[in-house]
């Protein structure tokens, strides 16, 4: 707030550096007061900001500037004077990473324990619930290592990503499943009844995926960089589910039943 009166009180003398500094006429130090912009200060002055510019907005550097402002908060704070993490664009951001890295597992265990429960209820089998989650948790875990490549914090836009994993997934492994299902009840081995799926169902799935693959391959050639890391992270996942529904669903199913195929 001085620096700006100092500013302001110079450029309207003409620029004169002689003139760089605060007024002892009050007139004159209350005129230029009402030309500092409001973010600066309030109206009785007890409070004024400490304005940080950062080198980028990545989720590690703003982890460590929030660090480093409350070690120091907490080291100068008393009476007279309070260090506050205030807002700004980085300090936004930096508020959001925090309730979502407290959210994040709470939101996959919520989309995980709905989708088990739900496949529980339709197929009455935790070996089918087994099967169809089994490729759904190796999307979540390889998106995240793909982001983490791609320097791609999770925030808010891109938390729904590895959601959307899950919610595309479950309905591949829906597919296959009840196809496969539907050809054990009618008496065909586990091999017969997956090549009979395949021939049906699996073709299907396996249009679909390649389909929304290709519509998303083209975000990779954006000239937005976070468009582009979406548009290849996106199309590895929708090729990874159509994929893992294809072929780990019955090859889990064949390591968790030990019995006889009419009892699946």
């Amino acid at each position: 707030m001085v620096d700006a009166m100092k500013k302001s009180i110079a450029g309207t003398n003409g620029g004169d550096p002689r003139w760089y500094a605060i007024s002892r006429d009050r007139y004159v130090s209350n005129a230029v007061y009402k030309m500092i912009p409001p973010e600066l200060h309030n109206s009785d002055c007890s409070m004024v900001p400490v304005m940080l510019y950062l080198t980028d907005h990545k989720a590690e550097t703003l982890t460590r500037v929030i660090e480093e402002s409350e070690r120091f908060a907490a080291r100068v704070n008393n009476q007279e004077i309070q260090l506050l993490l205030a807002a700004g664009t980085a300090g936004i951001e930096g508020a959001t990473n925090i309730v979502i890295k407290s959210a994040e597992r709470t939101m996959l265990f919520l989309v995980y324990g709905i989708v088990a429960i739900l496949l529980l209820w339709e197929f009455r089998s935790w070996r089918v619930v087994v099967a169809i989650m089994f490729p759904l948790y190796i999307t979540s875990v390889l998106c995240e290592a793909i982001m983490a490549q791609l320097g791609l914090g999770v925030k808010v836009a891109t938390l729904p990503v590895i959601a959307l994993g899950v919610g595309i997934g479950v309905d591949y492994g829906i597919y296959i499943y009840n196809r496969l299902e539907l050809y054990l009840e009618s008496g065909l081995s586990l091999r017969d009844a997956y090549v009979e799926t395949l021939k049906t169902t699996g073709t299907a799935v396996a249009m679909t995926g390649l389909t929304l693959a290709i519509g998303v391959m083209s975000w990779v050639f954006s000239d937005i960089k976070f468009q582009a890391d979406m548009g290849l992270l996106l199309t590895f996942m929708f090729l990874w589910n159509m994929a893992g529904a294809i072929v780990l669903i019955p090859a889990v199913m064949a390591l968790l039943q030990r019995r006889s195929p009419q009892a699946a």
